[in-house]
């Protein structure tokens, strides 16, 4: 299955049913009367979010939905029936836009939940609705209200614990297949990863969810390289570990590149906490690695107070031979638990709600 995070849809609610017109002609009943039914309601554009789905594949071949129009009334005082809704099947992180507007009208980050796009159309009153002590027979009925038509614009941000961000070829996507069941691809070239993966950490007996996504180079806030859209993905991360290839020529430029782009897109993205780590430690020589080391702890320092929890030295793993792999999993671990808990004492202090 194609990864497609981005789609836009046209999406149009039901009309409403027209009132009926019509009159009791029974036998033996010596005055009819007025007995025309309501008009159904239009069905609604429902977005509904479901477990199950990853991507947004399914809007590249159908991008207009068009839910049912509610069924006209009847006589003998019978109200037509509700027009059926059109459900737009969501994955978990998917963001709704009106378009060309940057404000979301929902965001739905939960299985489960569910937000009515476009209200159908009410239905239109029958001739019965409008007898009264003057007018017995009345010969008028409603049509029903049209209903609502809006294009959207479906943006998909992945929900995970922790992120995967650096340069192309840092390891990113070797780290993921290392630690979980993922099986990214892995070549020895840039930009092999062209779309985000996710994996599921199990370490100690615990589990989160880590992401990866497409390198980043210097000017992909300008569209360089596979641009910085793919970040949304990590938006949402608790933590982010940022691996620098140990190989590169100089691991403290390689790191300021990453972090110029992450402060570039925004988002919040360049306060979150990071753990960093040198990559690929395997590959080069201990002296080699030394000054690696000691440049990237300079441009860390350099980094000023702007990232939280800002570590003190630099990791060293390879995912090639397991070295300092499982070090850097748990460091991500306690990160996520401090998030987790930071987020919970918040909650509880927030003053209850009261009329």
């Amino acid at each position: 299955m194609k990864f497609l995070d981005q789609a836009k849809v046209h999406v149009r609610s039901g009309d409403g049913g027209a009132g009926c017109v019509s009159f009791r002609r029974e036998k033996f009943i010596e005055f009819g009367g007025p007995d025309g039914g309501d008009g159904g309601r239009g069905g609604d554009v429902v977005a509904l979010c479901v477990e199950g789905l990853n991507t947004l594949i399914d809007y590249r071949y159908q991008q207009h939905f068009k839910a049912k129009t509610g069924v006209h009334g009847m006589g003998k005082n019978r109200a037509g029936a509700r027009g059926a809704d059109a459900v737009l099947k969501v994955p978990v992180g998917t963001q709704i836009f009106v378009e060309d507007e940057e404000e979301p009208i929902a965001d739905l980050t939960e299985v489960g939940q569910r937000v009515v796009i476009c209200r159908g159309g009410n239905g239109g009153f029958g001739n019965a609705h409008f007898t009264s002590s003057t007018n017995r027979a009345p010969r008028r009925a409603n049509p029903g209200q049209p209903g609502e038509e809006r294009a959207i614009t479906l943006r998909l941000k992945l929900i995970a614990d922790a992120g995967l961000v650096g340069l192309p070829n840092a390891g990113k996507s070797t780290f993921l297949s290392r630690v979980t069941a993922a099986r990214p691809k892995i070549a020895d070239y840039p930009f092999t990863t062209l779309h985000p993966g996710l994996g599921v950490v199990n370490l100690d007996g615990r589990e989160f969810v880590l992401a990866d996504i497409p390198g980043l180079i210097e000017g992909a806030h300008e569209g360089r390289g596979l641009g910085d859209r793919f970040l949304g993905h990590v938006e949402r991360c608790r933590v982010l570990l940022h691996l620098i290839d140990a190989t590169d020529e100089h691991a403290g430029k390689a790191y300021k590149t990453v972090r110029a782009e992450l402060a570039a897109y925004g988002g919040g993205l360049e306060s979150k906490p990071e753990i960093v780590a040198l990559s690929k430690t395997d590959a080069v020589d201990p002296d080699h690695l030394k000054k690696q080391r000691e440049r990237l702890m300079r441009a860390i320092k350099s980094a000023g107070p702007a990232i939280a929890g800002k570590p003190a030295a630099p990791l060293l793993l390879s995912s090639a031979s397991g070295d300092g792999v499982n070090e850097a999993l748990r460091a991500l671990q306690r990160q996520i638990d401090a998030q987790r808990g930071a987020a919970e004492t918040t909650e509880e202090e927030a003053p209850a709600w009261s009329p």
